[in-house]
């Protein structure tokens, strides 16, 4: 199961998510804000140091080390952010 990160829906897949599976918001799961590993105050935004560079966090990508996250690490670290700012 996992949590959209552009809309929160649960997502399901029967075995695992492919590469070109969609939310219904129409964005892609596969990929790096949607993944366990994404984190935007780690290097290169992964905290899996083996990962390869992705440019675009937010379409989907051929990574082997991505797993379904939470889907609020981005919107987490913004929300900390405009309560330290505040």
């Amino acid at each position: 199961e996992l949590n959209c990160f552009k809309c929160g829906d649960k997502n399901t897949a029967p075995e695992r998510f492919g590469r070109k599976d969609e939310c219904g918001c129409g964005e892609d799961i596969h990929c790096c804000m949607n993944c366990k590993f994404y984190d935007a105050a780690s290097y290169n935004e992964c905290k899996e140091p083996q990962a390869e560079r992705c440019d675009q966090k937010d379409r989907a990508n051929f990574c082997d080390y991505w797993e379904p996250g939470d889907g609020g690490s981005g919107a987490e670290k913004e929300d900390l952010m405009s309560a330290a700012e505040a």
